[in-house]
């Protein structure tokens, strides 16, 4: 009689902070034990020569999103967690969207019942665009008893942006409800005042995108953002920090003991203006917010991951397909300044939905450009795509951890493999990469989802709709530090 469901036998075992050999046991879909020659399991899969390391979980992802005018995004939950899946991902959070002028309840109709499609696991943050008393004080502390325990607010994008005062009451119902609080950090007035100059000057290439929102753009809403959350006394993430300047705000906040973490992403690790200035109107494959930084600004945030400051590495997985909606003015409600189109018809920087594709690309490249040349070792690899994002939005214990009573959510690496990034190989609604052509070593042969083998070789064996909603309830790692400017506790009061 076997001992176990499935026994993932003979790997090196990687977790945030150790490396050792060890067999792991797995019972209903949890880790039950790791040792040394355990028991035999109903299943066994050999990792003799490989890393098994926790399943990533990829906590920025924008996937199936629907839209004002009813439109939905390309990239579906069985298509999107089937290439997270393949690209060693086995959960991951994207975003309940909220129109401004609309309640939470009419912004995002039958959006649970797509998520159930999900062949990863899954979890939300609630994106808080219109902070009216109807959204905060009832739809908002309903939304957190059930599971939703993150608020996405922007501080850029016409149709989404937040001004101060509307932030602080996101931030001040957060602290009440026990929230985190998540921030797309760039200055709204700023960008729109550089656009507007931009087109009269008719610079309209996709790398004016860029020139329209410089570092500083960025740096003076992250100091903004960490002003305004040390003033309610409440935790924030700064999402997808893509520069020094910013890095170094958030560093400033940390030093002076506040709550406050970075997140970057592999684009901001990879790419640069070059991949902007792209023939036959390439340059819109890279066209997201944060822009890409000039070359050189990749190993300055390389260096913000190492000591710490961006302790978070997700895809941000925002998909356009190329020869669609990247080309096609007005397409995205993600643009500013009105949709300018081309003298050769190709839609002008402001008017190029913003996103790029990476859920399936972002461990294989970090893994390579960070592990395989030496970069980052495997336990810091481990902490930026899984640990740290499990600790952070209260999934400690299930999810990011190799340990008894933990999902058995294991990734299988081979170290050595060599491979070329190619879109015609992946499992994306996004008919594009931009890292196509990209060689790199370190691949993912086998993910295993709550002891389901859900992906081997880079075939999706899990079915649409096996993955389950992560419902996250209260914990202590992102509670106030209880100290507030004289005292005086405004977010306390209403």
């Amino acid at each position: 009689m076997a001992d176990f469901d499935l026994v993932v036998r003979g790997g090196t075992v990687g977790t945030a902070y150790e490396m050792f050999e060890a067999d792991i046991g797995v019972k209903d879909g949890k880790i039950e034990a790791i040792g040394r020659n355990l028991g035999a399991g109903k299943e066994e899969v050999s990792a003799k020569g490989r890393l098994v390391l926790p399943g990533g979980i990829d906590s920025h992802c924008h996937i199936e999103e629907v839209g004002q005018d009813g439109g939905v995004q390309e990239e579906s939950f069985a298509s999107g967690s089937a290439a997270a899946l393949a690209g060693g991902t086995t959960s991951f959070i994207c975003f309940l969207p909220q129109w401004k002028g609309h309640t939470l309840a009419e912004s995002a109709p039958g959006y649970a019942d797509r998520a159930r499609q999900s062949r990863a696991d899954y979890s939300f943050h609630q994106i808080i665009t219109d902070p009216t008393p109807e959204v905060m004080q009832k739809e908002v502390p309903a939304l957190v008893a059930k599971g939703v325990r993150s608020l996405k607010v922007f501080l850029t994008y016409d149709p989404l942006q937040l001004t101060d005062s509307q932030f602080l009451e996101v931030l001040a119902t957060a602290r009440r409800l026990g929230a985190m609080v998540t921030v797309h950090c760039e200055n709204f007035d700023a960008i729109g005042w550089r656009i507007k100059a931009l087109l009269a000057a008719g610079k309209t290439d996709p790398l004016q995108h860029a020139w329209a929102r410089p570092p500083l753009v960025e740096r003076e809403a992250t100091h903004r953002a960490i002003a305004l959350a040390e003033l309610v006394d409440q935790p924030i993430q700064v999402f997808h920090v893509s520069c020094e300047e910013a890095a170094a705000e958030i560093a400033r906040a940390r030093g002076r003991g506040l709550k406050v973490w970075g997140e970057t992403c592999p684009q901001y690790l990879t790419l640069s203006h070059e991949d902007l200035d792209q023939p036959d109107f390439g340059g819109a494959k890279a066209v997201c917010s944060p822009a890409l930084r000039e070359k050189g600004e990749n190993e300055r945030v390389w260096a913000r991951i190492k000591d710490g400051t961006l302790d978070i590495v997700t895809s941000d997985h925002c998909g356009f397909s190329f020869a669609t909606a990247k080309r096609n003015p007005g397409a995205s409600g993600y643009g500013q300044g009105g949709a300018t189109a081309r003298a050769d018809g190709m839609p002008a920087f402001n008017a190029i939905p913003n996103g790029v594709p990476g859920i399936e690309t972002r461990l294989p490249v970090l893994f390579s450009e960070g592990v395989s040349k030496g970069r980052i070792s495997v336990n810091e690899f481990v902490r930026i795509t899984s640990a740290n994002s499990a600790r952070l939005f209260g999934l400690g214990g299930r999810k990011g951890a190799i340990v008894p009573g933990a999902d058995a959510d294991l990734v299988l690496w081979d170290p050595d493999a060599e491979r070329t990034i190619e879109v015609a190989k992946m499992h994306q609604a996004i008919d594009y990469t931009p890292w196509e052509g990209l060689d790199v070593k370190g691949w993912p042969v086998v993910t295993i989802r709550r002891g389901e083998i859900a992906m081997r070789d880079g075939e999706i064996l899990a079915a649409p709709g096996s993955g389950t909603f992560l419902a996250r309830g209260p914990y202590d790692f992102i509670a106030p530090t209880g100290t507030v400017p004289d005292g005086f506790d405004a977010a306390a009061i209403g």
